[in-house]
């Protein structure tokens, strides 16, 4: 990477268990960009106080702020950030806006991938251990599994091809794709710099450990 440019922020945005923190952990290591899933603020927030309460609510928002304010100031190569995106809820696309400011005001590079996978690849994906081993808050499975049909139900969770023409976008079903094959797409689609010696499995197909295995 150029030393004198900006560190890049790419969104990975999708539904609950699409794969966003799978797929920003095989981009973060092919291409040295720092990962930051949507659950490291919130299970830290969800050690002192209950989801949704302003308290919460307050410390989810200013760890994410902090967070990327510090890394749009640094000469680190960038950052993958993942959330879950409604589409049709407003202050979603003023959060998009909100977090790519710190870095468009350097002339950053500002990317958004969205992710896509049938309900029921999701439904098994939402008990895979790499994911309860992240997300302590997932790990009663039976809540998790209620919270991802209501929100499906609730929300616009897929753009459906809204922003299929916008260079900066790049929208992948990968129901079937493993997360190291979603990342190759990535890094190739935008051109991002990759690390040299990475060595990773590319054609490999599969999901990283048992999906139901459970979680210490």
């Amino acid at each position: 990477m150029d030393d004198s440019a900006p560190p890049l922020l790419l969104f990975v945005v999708g539904p609950p268990a699409v794969g966003k923190m799978s797929v920003g952990q095989a981009i973060a290591e092919r291409t040295g960009l720092r990962l930051f899933h949507n659950h490291i603020s919130i299970e830290l927030a969800l050690r002192y106080f209950d989801y949704g309460t302003p308290a919460f609510r307050r410390l989810n928002d200013e760890i994410r702020r902090r967070v990327i304010e510090e890394v749009a100031a640094s000469d680190l190569p960038g950052l993958v950030f993942t959330f879950v995106w409604a589409f049709d809820v407003p202050e979603d696309q003023a959060f998009v806006d909100e977090y790519a400011r710190p870095f468009r005001e350097r002339g950053a590079r500002v990317l958004l991938v969205e992710l896509e996978a049938s309900q029921a690849e999701r439904l098994k994906r939402n008990a895979c251990v790499s994911r309860l081993a992240e997300k302590p808050s997932k790990r009663d499975l039976e809540a998790s599994r209620r919270r991802l049909l209501e929100n499906d139900a609730r929300y616009q969770l897929n753009s459906g091809g809204k922003f299929d023409e916008r260079p900066d976008y790049l929208r992948i079903d990968n129901t079937l794709v493993a997360p190291g094959e979603v990342a190759e797409r990535v890094i190739e689609h935008f051109g991002l710099p990759r690390l040299t010696g990475f060595h990773g499995e590319r054609n490999r197909r599969d999901w990283p450990g048992d999906r139901t295995a459970p979680v210490a």
